[in-house]
């Protein structure tokens, strides 16, 4: 397939990304060349996710990766307002994606808001592979430094290998940076602590752990806030009832039902009667 350049998109000194279009057809394409040998784009062509764009094309020399990958229209992150249903969608799509990467032993290392394209159908694509790696055995360190500063955890900088923790880290970055609301951010704190921890055996030992801690404290906070509610309006209901219906306090402080005259006693006798002898006697 023959193609021609419509725009350089980005240049630096590991290599180029152009946008491109077929010569005889309408479809937009992204060609990346990157120095160096990149395996996992390989592997990414024969094994395709939702959530990462679709590699056609991979050619691989000694030195140099070319692929051409589906153009897609969208945003970053960095540069959205997410609301509650969006920060969602992200979470649940990227954690989906990163789930689907380590199952094939391919770790990211770049994890970061402007590698996250937010597309027009509302999902995520999961962009640009050029740090990525193959998870290998029993090595005890990478040997290429690669990453971005703030997003990279101290093993991709040569302390140790990087494995699916270092990938977590970077997603721990990554969704406190697009947290808009401070609330949101106070209710997420724990886990994306947990997940920026220096030490990777202090992190989550897995994305689907990560996952799960999200979506724990979203419905915890959820039922406390529910139960606070309810419990607003239990106070609320129980003080206008006794505002509104105050007849039952009164009557306790009254110390029983009425009593008649002739039910009280004077003398042994009922009052309606005493007072009843009283006049016979001044009759008399």
């Amino acid at each position: 397939m023959e193609y021609e350049e419509i725009e350089l998109i980005r240049q630096s000194e590991n290599g180029t990304v152009q946008l491109i279009k077929e010569k005889n057809g309408e479809n937009f394409f992204i060609r990346k060349i990157i120095k160096g040998r990149v395996p996992a784009y390989g592997i990414l062509q024969e094994c395709q996710h939702p959530c990462l764009p679709k590699v056609r094309e991979v050619t691989v020399t000694d030195d140099t990766t070319i692929i051409i990958e589906e153009y897609i229209e969208g945003q970053s992150l960095g540069r959205i307002k997410l609301s509650e249903k969006q920060f969602w969608n992200v979470v649940k799509d990227l954690c989906s994606v990163l789930q689907f990467l380590h199952s094939m032993d391919i770790i990211h290392r770049d994890i970061k808001p402007s590698n996250i394209i937010y597309a027009e159908d509302g999902h995520i694509r999961l962009i640009d592979f050029g740090a990525a790696r193959v998870l290998k055995e029993n090595q005890e360190q990478d040997t290429r430094l690669l990453g971005t500063r703030g997003y990279a955890p101290p093993e991709q900088y040569g302390f140790s290998q990087t494995d699916v923790r270092t990938d977590i880290y970077s997603l721990g970055v990554t969704l406190e940076q697009i947290l808009q609301n401070k609330i949101q951010r106070l209710r997420y704190k724990r886990v994306i602590r947990k997940c920026m921890e220096l030490n990777p055996d202090k992190r989550y030992q897995s994305v689907q752990q990560a996952k799960k801690a999200f979506f724990h404290a979203k419905y915890m906070f959820l039922y406390i806030s529910t139960m606070l509610i309810a419990l607003v309006l239990l106070c609320g209901y129980l003080r206008v009832g006794n505002v509104i219906n105050p007849e039952p306090a009164i009557a306790e402080k009254s110390g029983g039902p009425e009593r008649y005259p002739n039910q009280i006693l004077w003398n042994d006798y009922p009052v309606r009667e005493y007072l009843g002898k009283r006049q016979i006697h001044r009759l008399g």
